[in-house]
């Protein structure tokens, strides 16, 4: 049996508010620590290293608890080494890597005696990472809102729990109590829950982005690659439906390149989140608003302690 995330992060339940882009901050982790789980941030959250420094001591001035920073691991992210030197100076508790290899991000956080939790959507990967001396690995699955897997929660924890000796975290398509009740059952060792707390009091997204969540459901979730070129689930609001989901003609010619493709990636990065910046802070009619096919599930928007509430009510 693996230990749970609870004990191996110190915390009363195996529950990880997913990292958000733009939606996660230093509220949400508050409110999570308070409630008896924790929460994670993406770097690119903040504009600067100063303001991930600020931030980090923020929650750490506020709440006693584990705190989490989500790092892109991939060769677009220009920022990694010096996000990842201000995380290790500051002491934080866990990360969770994305896109890419973790090889540094495990070896100098392990040398601080830190966790690192690696995010995959099938065995293969989790192999790798789990050599690398992963601590535990995040199972993507299809339900997950923003870059999600191919696999079934059920398929993929069954294909890990079949491949891999280290704690497996469920994520995607958790919403409430029962959901995190099967993922447990099913084998894992934790959650990690992202939209259903974009629907929250505290998430500073805006109001709009917010109710979407409420009027929109399962059927209006769809797939595109042209945020980050990496598959992401969004909302098809009437703007994603007149613009597409896939790469125009110029973005798929240029991916045809081994010397092009990376600059295109960078390109689509860099664009993509621009968007996803305008369309949750500001009012625009470019609404991309990402989020995964729990949002059927999302009735109300409330406060975050009232959120973990209704998902751990079946736990110890």
């Amino acid at each position: 049996m693996t230990p749970s995330i609870a004990n191996l992060l110190g915390i009363k339940y195996p529950l990880i508010i997913a990292p958000m882009f733009l939606v996660s901050d230093t509220k949400m982790v508050i409110e999570a620590l308070k409630s008896g789980c924790t929460a994670a941030i993406p770097a690119l959250n903040y504009r600067t290293q100063a303001e991930l420094r600020t931030a980090i001591r923020e929650i750490r001035s506020a709440q006693k608890g584990p705190i989490g920073i989500n790092l892109i691991v991939n060769k677009s992210n220009m920022r990694l080494s010096k996000d990842l030197a201000v995380c290790l100076e500051e002491g934080i508790d866990f990360y969770i890597t994305s896109l890419g290899s973790p090889k540094e991000v495990i070896e100098k956080a392990h040398k601080d005696g830190k966790l690192v939790f690696c995010d995959v959507v099938n065995a293969e990967y989790a192999l790798k990472v789990e050599k690398l001396g992963a601590d535990a690995v995040i199972a993507v699955n299809n339900e997950a809102g923003g870059h999600a897997g191919k696999l079934s929660m059920i398929e993929i924890l069954n294909e890990l729990k079949n491949s891999i000796h280290i704690p497996i975290i469920s994520a995607g398509g958790i919403a409430e109590a029962a959901d995190l009740n099967a993922a447990l059952e099913a084998g894992a060792s934790g959650v990690s829950v992202g939209t259903v707390f974009i629907a929250s009091d505290e998430a500073p997204v805006s109001q709009e982005y917010k109710n979407a969540l409420i009027e929109y459901g399962a059927k209006d979730i769809v797939m595109t690659t042209k945020l980050s070129g990496t598959p992401c689930t969004v909302i098809k609001t009437p703007y994603v439906e007149k613009t597409g989901t896939e790469p125009n003609w110029i973005e798929k010619t240029m991916n045809r390149y081994k010397g092009l493709k990376k600059l295109m990636k960078m390109i689509l990065f860099v664009r993509g989140m621009k968007k996803l910046r305008s369309a949750a802070f500001d009012f625009t009619y470019k609404k991309v608003w990402c989020a995964g096919p729990s949002i059927e599930k999302i009735k109300e928007i409330r406060p975050i302690r009232v959120i973990i509430a209704d998902l751990v009510r079946d736990l110890p």
